[in-house]
């Protein structure tokens, strides 16, 4: 068994950029033969987008706007050219957000994943995500069966079943949720089932806390992570050196500051944005509401594409204050307004019976002058009044948040 799944893994950075963004003027072209890229990326020349800074004037589209778009122009949004039955299976996510099945080999770039945690051709696997309606067992299925593997098609519950099937089939992998791996386990230490045949698993879709990977391992199971959506598929995984997660090949991940599309500093944590490369079906600046930061330097494991810490929390921290929302983008306006300005962190509290918000800036020129004057812009960005702390650079914590609502 080689080390990588192929040697695209472990090309040199700049390679991997130029390649990317040598096919990204042609999928932006593709992207705008849809309507509703041809409106967002109107004026747009395709050719001269063909770095990071070009790719980042490029507006972002918000997951979270996706069920309204979906809504008012079925079933994709406007957002693809090709119909329906050009795709091989057609899902829908809670939203609804409508999400189509391309029909080339591993359309959700999962065997890579599967191959990093040490999944081998061959091997048997009992994929327990939903087939139901949503992409997540396909997901699983499609990446594994692209690896060589057997799928057992299990799906979530009836643990009973499970323990025919894993008997019987006596499967070394397991797909699912962290979860019901244990609810598995648990199930069969109790009724003396034999699922001792399962050696390595690849868990996404819940968190999986240091106390649960230590009870998984104890049991003689190799897990691993991967982050992935319905929309994009596998975006990023752990691998052999348990050190953080290797962005996936073919995807092109931006870290911005939540609320905007500009990206953040070097390890930051900011708000994961994704531009994938499928003609049949891009995405241009998908924003996906989840933050992270991105580490340094390359994997031990060999890898050299950007590796990111993982999930770490939601990046749409909208709130309501006095009866009105405040939200993520308003104070990245008002950083935008005062150059001097760092970090920014919009604190909701209660004084008595009434909300309050205290907006806290790092500066390295703190004065009245300029506190007044950010007073001024929080009021007339957000309609409310509120106090501003201005502190030194650095007193922020670089977790991503920008509103804190402490009531």
């Amino acid at each position: 068994m080689t080390a990588h799944y192929d040697a695209l893994e472990t090309r040199e950075q700049a390679a991997r950029e130029a390649d990317l963004f040598s096919r990204l003027p042609g999928v932006l072209r593709s992207s705008m033969t849809a309507p509703a890229y041809a409106d967002r990326l109107k004026g747009v020349d395709p050719a001269a987008v063909t770095s990071r800074a070009a790719l980042a004037g490029l507006p972002v589209l918000r997951k979270s706007e996706l069920p309204a778009l979906h809504k008012a122009s079925a079933p994709f949004g406007g957002f693809v050219a090709a119909a329906p039955c050009s795709f091989a299976r057609l899902f829908t996510s809670p939203g609804p957000i409508f999400e189509p099945e391309g029909r080339q080999a591993d359309p959700w770039r999962g065997a890579r994943a599967l191959f990093a945690a040490g999944f081998q051709p061959d091997d048997i696997v009992l994929n327990t995500f939903s087939y139901h309606l949503t992409p997540g067992g396909f997901i699983f299925d499609a990446s594994a069966r692209a690896l060589g593997c057997a799928v057992i098609p299990a799906g979530p519950g009836n643990t009973e079943q499970q323990f025919e099937l894993i008997e019987a089939y006596r499967p070394v992998g397991y797909s699912g949720t962290p979860d019901f791996l244990k609810i598995l386990l648990d199930a069969a230490a109790s009724s003396g089932r034999d699922v001792s045949s399962i050696k390595r698993a690849l868990v996404s879709g819940a968190a999986f806390p240091p106390s649960l990977q230590a009870d998984i391992k104890a049991r003689g199971i190799d897990a691993y992570q991967a982050f992935g959506t319905a929309d994009l598929g596998i975006i990023a995984f752990e691998t052999s050196a348990r050190d953080g997660m290797v962005v996936n090949e073919d995807l092109i991940m931006e870290i911005v500051k939540p609320g905007t599309g500009d990206p953040v500093a070097p390890g930051d944590v900011g708000e994961i944005v994704v531009t994938s490369l499928d003609p049949h079906h891009p995405w241009i600046r998908l924003a996906l509401g989840d933050l992270t930061a991105a580490l340094p330097g390359t994997s031990p494991c060999g890898r050299t594409n950007m590796r990111i810490k993982g999930w770490m929390g939601r990046a749409d921290q909208t709130t309501k204050v006095k009866g009105m929302f405040v939200r993520p983008e308003q104070v990245a306006e008002i950083g935008k307004r005062h150059s001097a300005l760092g970090r920014l962190r919009l604190v909701v509290t209660r004084q008595g019976e009434a909300d309050a918000m205290t907006l806290k800036a790092e500066t390295a020129t703190a004065n009245d002058a300029l506190r007044e004057e950010i007073a001024g812009t929080l009021r007339a960005v957000t309609k409310l009044g509120g106090e501003v702390e201005l502190v030194r650079p650095g007193a922020l914590p670089n977790d991503g948040k920008v509103i804190a609502d402490e009531r």
